[in-house]
């Protein structure tokens, strides 16, 4: 493939309930700068379409028609049908097409490993509906890293100006600390300056590292994470080449001064980081997976079953989403 050449995306809308076969509906309004494969059922996007009164045609994918031609215009989708388990009605969960979802999610990170498309764009899906069909399924991230067979991955967000990656993501406060190893944070940290060079085109990423405790510990007074595990680990891959600062306390390294010659912040827990970067960018913030063989990008919002067939749910999220991998993808090349 060309660098001109524009990359193919695959997209899942995620929980056929939900929100995000019409966001993607809306979102193919108009022109894009990629060639965007939905990996769905394509009844399940007309009928979706049509409830919301808006103009859809679907080509069905073809890995020679396609490969090398241009971009379709605004108001068509590539499609590479998985069919429905069972029928659906917007913003009621059906356990049924719990199978259906993961079937969409394997069909998508398959064709990234055999470079049939060159990133994955996923929307949300409900865990719950999932696992009562019978499935243990405990998120996109571990479904991906299985498939791939990949052991250990990192959780990014980002919004336009701050990239955040964590060193623990879904865990218990109470249990964060001892979470916190050599080994884990060396492993976080050599991923994010990998994926931020190989996925990023960044040559030497800057990256800051916020300490655990408040005031980083203050020398001790307030904890010794910072000076039995993170500061040796620091200095340990400094002398590896990696552009590593820290480590700094959490309420001011996400200031203007510390951002502006930042690459990526990495936060010792969810909750560390994530607040700063929502409030920077709610609906403008993008969740990537690193460390996985492939691209990986996703919306930054649930299901929202409320809002689902009514025609008032954002699109903004997934455009983002979308508008990363793109980036990505053409870095990577």
């Amino acid at each position: 493939m060309s660098v001109s050449t524009p990359p193919t995306i695959a997209v899942t809308p995620g929980e056929p309930a939900g929100i995000g076969p019409e966001i993607l509906v809306q979102l193919a309004q108009n022109q894009l700068n990629a060639k965007v494969v939905a990996i769905a059922d394509p009844q399940l996007l007309m009928d979706r379409a049509r409830l919301l009164g808006l103009e859809l045609n679907l080509v069905e994918f073809d890995d020679d028609r396609h490969r090398n031609e241009g971009l379709l215009p605004a108001k068509n989708l590539l499609v590479s049908p998985v069919v429905l388990n069972d029928t659906v009605k917007p913003g009621v969960l059906n356990p049924n097409n719990g199978g259906y979802v993961l079937e969409t999610l394997k069909v998508a990170s398959q064709g990234c490993l055999t470079n049939r498309w060159q990133a994955i764009v996923t929307g949300p899906v409900s865990k719950s509906v999932i696992n009562d069909a019978g499935v243990p399924f405990s998120g996109h991230t571990e479904f991906f890293a299985e498939q791939a067979g990949v052991e250990r991955v990192v959780m990014m967000l980002a919004t336009e100006g701050l990239r955040v990656a964590l060193v623990t993501t879904h865990l218990p406060l109470a249990k964060v600390p001892q979470a916190i190893t050599a080994s884990l944070l060396t492993e976080i940290l050599e991923i994010t300056h990998r994926e931020l060079r190989e996925k990023f085109g960044l040559e030497s990423p800057k990256i800051k590292v916020c300490g655990l405790n408040p005031h980083a510990g203050e020398s001790g007074h307030m904890g010794r994470e910072e000076i039995d595990v993170i500061i040796p680990v620091l200095e340990t891959l400094k002398l590896k080449g990696l552009n590593l600062d820290g480590p700094y306390p959490a309420d001011t390294v996400f200031t203007p001064r510390h951002m502006q010659d930042c690459d990526t912040i990495v936060a010792m827990y969810h909750d560390q980081g994530l607040p700063v970067l929502k409030y920077k960018g709610f609906h403008r913030a993008v969740n990537i997976t690193l460390g996985l063989p492939f691209i990986r990008t996703s919306v930054d919002h649930g299901t929202a079953l409320d809002l689902a067939g009514r025609g008032t749910a954002s699109y903004e999220s997934l455009a983002y989403a979308l508008d990363t991998a793109i980036e990505m993808a053409t870095a990577q090349r």
